[in-house]
């Protein structure tokens, strides 16, 4: 049996019980709102987005973060790199794989980036696109408007196959002809089809339902003055298309409303190209294959605003709202998160995690600690057993190894905290590139 999608609650696994989660949410700010005589809709949206931004602010913080860290720690994993690029071998490439990982363990960050961060958030972002498409199948005080008239047209002869000549009822065509409303087992399978399609329809279609049906237009007065006081904001209605509100303000002359119809979508765009703009970004890592998927990121994070845009003006008004919201939230949320990344001292973050990392090393009875490989890569000062016999070149004398490490001391001094992890091994890793120019 076909299972309704739209007014009827979601059933997709994971995604459903998120909608209903965020459905009930939904309804409880719209009856909060309504309690103080304010029932809109629009205003619930933009109540509903900041609750939802600010539960995910954890996530946020956590994508940023390995962002911001990203730029600071490529240098090194650049290096890392190089040293291998010409080393093929499997040996080389698990040495490769573990000196990286000590950089990512270093820096407190996982390999996979925020890409779990970004799974997470997937399936929210799909249900809040259903609850604010679909209002009336998670508000019930909406849903409730659209009852009187319904329950009549359901009575009315003929007043199915009259919806169906509705455009909006296109989407709807499988629910019409599934049986349990062709056979009416389910009243309340047939109600949701008809809000379904009553909940598209235009302002002009309302007219032509009235003209069809005189005997519910007190039905069909009544629902619209409630639909239009929910949907009204700044006077522009939610559920119509920006496009259509232009189409009919301007043949009317209200060019007032043409220019709120038109900012909507301008408003998105500019909106989430100014957050994408505020989101760090990774640098160029030499690595043609890494540098191929940030080149396609960047192009995406220029044409995704304004393929929003484009599917503000088609999609109810609504839609476009949440998305200026969101984008207006993320972006003050990132100059926040910004400014105390900026203020994070990255000499502390890189001996908390080695200490974390020495922590955990240490249940593991009998096998090396990984703060001892990563202290022997990054933090050791004595240049002596640095040097392996066969890496230590022959032809330095000690003045040279001497100034080497003077060098190498000028230029962190005053950049980490002094005596810090950061600071010896940022001395070690100038150490060695002085070095091997000399060599």
């Amino acid at each position: 049996m076909y299972i309704p999608m739209l007014l009827t609650k979601s059933t997709t696994p994971v995604i459903g019980q998120i909608a209903w989660a965020l459905g009930w949410l939904m309804n409880g700010l719209f009856w909060l709102i309504s309690k103080i005589g304010l029932p809109n809709i629009g205003v619930a949206i933009i109540l509903f987005t900041i609750v939802i931004y600010m539960c995910l602010l954890p996530l946020t913080m956590k994508q940023q973060r390995f962002s911001k860290m990203s730029q600071i720690m490529q240098p090194e994993l650049k290096k890392i790199q190089d040293k291998y690029k010409n080393r093929k071998d499997q040996e080389s490439m698990m040495k490769q794989n573990e000196e990286m990982q000590a950089v990512y363990k270093k820096y407190g960050v996982s390999a996979t980036g925020s890409c779990v961060q970004l799974l997470i958030q997937m399936p929210i972002l799909f249900a809040l696109y259903r609850v604010i498409e679909e209002i009336p199948a998670y508000v019930t005080q909406v849903k409730a408007a659209f009852q009187p008239l319904v329950d009549n047209l359901i009575k009315t002869s003929g007043s199915a196959d009259f919806l169906q000549t509705f455009s909006a009822a296109s989407q709807f065509s499988r629910q019409f002809t599934n049986s349990s409303f062709v056979a009416g087992q389910t009243s309340e399978y047939v109600r949701n089809t008809y809000i379904d399609v009553l909940n598209r329809i235009s302002t002009s279609d309302w007219q032509t339902l009235a003209n069809q049906y005189p005997a519910l237009k007190g039905d069909i007065a009544n629902t619209t003055s409630l639909l239009t006081k929910y949907n009204n904001f700044l006077g522009l209605s939610m559920s119509d298309t920006p496009l259509y509100t232009i189409r009919t303000a301007f043949a009317a002359g209200q060019i007032g409303l043409v220019i709120g119809a038109i900012l909507i979508p301008l408003l998105s765009a500019f909106t989430q190209w100014l957050a994408v703009k505020l989101t760090p970004q990774q640098q160029s890592t030499g690595d043609p294959q890494q540098d191929s998927m940030q080149q396609q990121m960047k192009i995406m994070n220029v044409t995704m605003p304004l393929i929003s845009a484009w599917f503000c003006f088609t999609l109810p008004a609504g839609m476009g709202l949440y998305w200026i919201a969101g984008a207006v939230i993320r972006t003050i949320q990132q100059v926040i998160i910004n400014k105390r990344i900026d203020r994070e001292d990255i000499s502390a973050i890189i001996e908390k995690n080695m200490k974390k990392q020495e922590a955990k090393a240490a249940k593991s009875a009998g096998r090396e600690t990984v703060s001892s490989r990563i202290m022997s890569q990054y933090a050791t000062m004595n240049t002596r057993s640095i040097e392996t016999e066969q890496e230590k070149p022959k032809h330095l004398t000690q003045a040279e190894k001497d100034a080497a490490l003077k060098k190498a001391q000028e230029k962190t001094q005053g950049k980490y905290r002094k005596g810090s992890l950061a600071e010896k091994a940022n001395m070690v890793s100038e150490y060695n590139n002085h070095k091997t120019s000399k060599d």
